[in-house]
């Protein structure tokens, strides 16, 4: 017998021990859907392998220099996005482990979550959203960016071709949505998602909720991995005092990013059923609601984080007019053809149109290229504070 049919045998037999040390409800990694079936068949099992082929993505590597929530700020210790991205693989991990849930799909959903995110965090993703609208396209959400990089952008307008459970997590993490159960909704086709997909771009009011529980503890621990760390990035900034979080809160979920993480996931597993769904008590759920508010009115809303916002919009609305003449006149010389376009398959380009393709190269952007760029249209960008 070869190596290779060796280790075949070897994710043969961790796919069968899954059935028995998972828990019920739990995806099995042998019933992974792939939307295009794939002649080679390697070593590793369904979900490792999308996890793998996400961590090798070129949209994966650009989390280093993309924004969580404060940008353009002079300190090495706040947030970036691809921090995030860990903090919820390592807390979505350990909730499935408690749970016996599949990890490998957990990380999976996880790491690619954010992979749609414009530069400069959820203010960046405002200003897109204008101008895809005043454009003809859908407001722009980084959760379906998300699925278009991963399926219609990467390997030149291939895609990755990875497993509908990963990319119906990735397309219903929806973190900011207050939830205190989930539930999820097993049966989806390809044919479903794309059906969710379009609903969701038409409206994005419209809630999904998950095919797996996998994605349902992917959409929690986005919520456990950001609540208590922005607080930290704000106290550190000194934008609010450790003080200042409501007294309910620091009662029940406590002051501190450690605290709050451990409480959470602690309630969470305490409370949840891979029966029934995953739940937060209901105490705890409206402390969790109440920080929330808190966070917004205090921190995503505040003054101080603002100041720079003005030229960022500027900036995104000179190079989105740029952009898309430059596609519009075909001037193959320019910088959107030379860094995007060119490297795209023919499927890409004729099934995309001109705004879609400047939105899909403007949500790529690190926040260093943007600036970079805007400073070439001649805009006045914002610099560190």
């Amino acid at each position: 017998m070869s190596k290779t049919e060796e280790l075949h045998k070897i994710r043969d037999r961790l796919d069968a021990k899954e059935a028995e040390y998972l828990a019920p409800g739990a995806s099995l990694s042998r019933n992974a859907l792939r939307r295009r079936p794939e002649d080679r068949q390697g070593h590793r099992q369904n979900f490792a392998l999308d996890a793998d082929r996400i961590l090798h993505t070129r949209a994966y590597t650009r989390y280093i220099d993309k924004t969580q929530v404060f940008y353009m700020v002079r300190n090495d210790h706040i947030t970036h996005r691809v921090l995030h991205v860990q903090l919820v693989s390592k807390i979505g991990r350990t909730i499935g482990r408690f749970l016996g849930l599949n990890e490998d799909l957990i990380e999976a959903i996880a790491l690619a979550h954010d992979i749609g995110h414009p530069p400069f965090g959820h203010d960046g993703e405002k200003v897109l959203s204008e101008l895809c609208r005043e454009h003809g396209l859908p407001g722009f959400q980084h959760n379906i960016e998300s699925v278009v990089f991963l399926d219609r952008i990467e390997k030149h307008g291939r895609g990755c071709n990875l497993t509908l459970q990963t990319l119906d997590g990735i397309l219903c993490h929806d973190g900011e949505i207050h939830n205190r159960s989930l539930v999820p909704q097993p049966g989806k086709t390809f044919a479903h998602f794309d059906r969710e997909m379009a609903a969701k771009g038409d409206d994005p009011k419209i809630e999904l909720a998950p095919m797996t529980l996998e994605g349902c503890v992917a959409r929690f621990a986005d919520t456990i991995a950001y609540i208590g760390r922005d607080i930290e990035d704000a106290i550190l900034l000194k934008l609010i005092e450790r003080d200042d979080i409501p007294a309910e809160c620091q009662t029940v979920l406590g002051r501190s990013n450690g605290t709050i993480v451990y409480n959470l996931v602690t309630d969470l597993v305490a409370s949840s059923s891979t029966t029934a769904g995953l739940c937060f008590s209901p105490e705890v759920a409206d402390r969790l609601l109440q920080l929330k508010h808190f966070n917004y009115e205090r921190i995503y809303l505040n003054p101080a984080i603002k100041q720079r916002l003005p030229l960022v919009r500027q900036a995104y609305r000179v190079l989105f007019t740029a952009y898309f003449e430059q596609i519009r006149q075909g001037r193959h010389d320019a910088v959107v053809f030379h860094d995007f376009l060119n490297g795209l398959d023919d499927e890409y380009h004729a099934n995309t149109a001109p705004a879609a393709k400047v939105r899909d190269f403007l949500a790529g952007m690190t926040d260093d290229y943007f600036l970079t760029q805007a400073a070439h249209y001649g805009c006045k960008v914002p610099v560190q504070a």
